[in-house]
């Protein structure tokens, strides 16, 4: 790229990217030599961008945060979807950020095209999130852990279990993952030399220690939502296996990842893994799924869920018999 403005331009938003990018590399990308490189970094640091520079084979370049915000560059799709997350964030599940995002909206507007304006109203308009309870994450701490997975840093924090018991942990940081209306931190725990998935509502006091750690690997190489997803299967107290008769897609589209684990079979069936506080209740989530199932585990699932078919074939019948009433 000969130009050099839009070759600065094109450097900025690859290097706004959470990664670190060898010399070489962004040499390739950009068509230039690394020399051409190394002196658009430093025209970038004279415009008050800071770009941090590490030696070593691992090593490369990367934004940093500095004593002020430089300009950011954004591409049409990221505003849109930064605005209508800002537009969205009352009813979401990270609090004290309500106001602070009708500020940052309101300047990211100010300066929207008006083609992207338009984009954000109609989808703005069209789509209408309803507000939920239940507990919410803290958005300092989101903000501080979410930093901490990038950077591969190990952090402290104070965590409750689900009995009260408060303990100190020290936790190399993975992912961060959003499962319903709750928020997961999901990390290598190294006094207990084992993964966790943490709540983040249950999180507090999270502290960055500055020491850096080479990145793991989940086990399986599964994807972080999956993790959450299986593990969070298993905490409940009642547990069951349903041979369930509709594609695995239909199925997981109608059970929350916080709510049971979906493996396909063959086309047309699918095995769901799904648990609940209690069986009678776990045999009302199962009856409101919608699709024709076999309770594989547990056989004492059977009697709830003949009471709770018998009881809606009684105001079944009762409706019936008000109607020809009438």
């Amino acid at each position: 790229m000969s130009d050099t403005p839009g070759r600065l331009l094109r450097l900025l938003s690859l290097l706004q990217s959470p990664r670190e990018w060898p010399g070489h590399e962004l040499a390739e990308r950009l068509g230039v030599s690394p020399r051409t490189i190394r002196r658009d970094i430093d025209r970038l640091r004279e415009l008050g961008y800071p770009v941090h520079a590490t030696q070593g084979n691992t090593g490369g370049y990367r934004l940093t945060a500095g004593t002020a915000i430089p300009p950011l560059l954004l591409d049409d799709d990221e505003a849109v979807a930064i605005a209508i997350g800002l537009r969205t964030a009352a009813a979401g599940s990270v609090t004290g950020i309500e106001e602070t995002s009708v500020r940052a909206l309101a300047k990211l507007e100010q300066v929207l095209p008006s083609r992207l304006r338009r984009r954000v109203t109609v989808l703005q308009e069209a789509a209408v999130a309803v507000p939920q309870g239940g507990p919410s994450a803290d958005a300092e701490h989101l903000a501080l852990l979410a930093a901490a997975c990038v950077t591969h840093e190990k952090v402290r924090f104070t965590y409750r279990a689900a009995n009260g018991q408060e303990t100190r942990r020290l936790a190399e940081p993975h992912s961060l993952v959003a499962a319903g209306r709750r928020w997961y931190l999901v990390a290598h725990d190294c006094d207990r030399a084992d993964w966790r998935t943490f709540r983040l509502d249950r999180l507090t006091d999270p502290l960055r220690t500055g020491a850096r750690v080479p990145a793991r690997e989940l086990p399986g190489s599964v994807d972080a939502a999956t993790w959450v997803s299986t593990t969070l299967s298993g905490t409940a107290g009642h547990r069951a296996l349903l041979l369930v008769h509709a594609p695995a897609e239909q199925v997981a589209d109608r059970v929350p990842a916080t709510l049971g684990v979906v493996e396909p079979v063959d086309d047309h069936t699918c095995r769901l893994l799904t648990d609940a506080d209690s069986l009678e209740y776990l045999a009302y989530r199962i009856a409101v799924l919608g699709f024709d199932f076999d309770v594989l585990d547990p056989p004492e699932l059977g009697p709830h869920l003949r009471t709770l078919g018998e009881r809606v074939l009684r105001a079944a019948h009762t409706a019936e018999q008000s109607g020809d009433a009438r």
